[in-house]
């Protein structure tokens, strides 16, 4: 079981200004959940899968359909500087 000093050596790592009331009560805590993982500790998971997730989840996405824009100039006139018909972009490239 965690005693209050231990509680208050933690919060000082954490920078964490604790009231003793708030350490008592985080020591009784903190002991109920390692109390916890230990008995967790105590199945046998060597059959069971690493997953990363205990439920399965995937995106759902769609195809992307590619197709011609029609209104060019549409999409220019949005173009914070443009050359012609094509989008100006400041240079990236070191010289190096």
């Amino acid at each position: 079981m965690l005693d209050r000093d231990q509680v208050h050596k933690v919060a000082h790592l954490a920078r964490l200004e604790l009231a003793i009331e708030e350490e008592e009560k985080f020591a009784t805590q903190l002991s109920s959940i390692l109390d916890y993982f230990e008995q967790l500790s105590e199945l046998n998971t060597s059959n069971v899968e690493p997953t990363t997730r205990a439920i399965d989840l995937t995106n759902v996405t769609r195809v992307d359909q590619l197709q011609p824009y029609s209104d060019r100039e549409t999409i220019l006139e949005g173009a914070p500087e443009r050359d012609a018909d094509f989008f100006r972009v400041p240079k990236i490239i070191n010289a190096d």
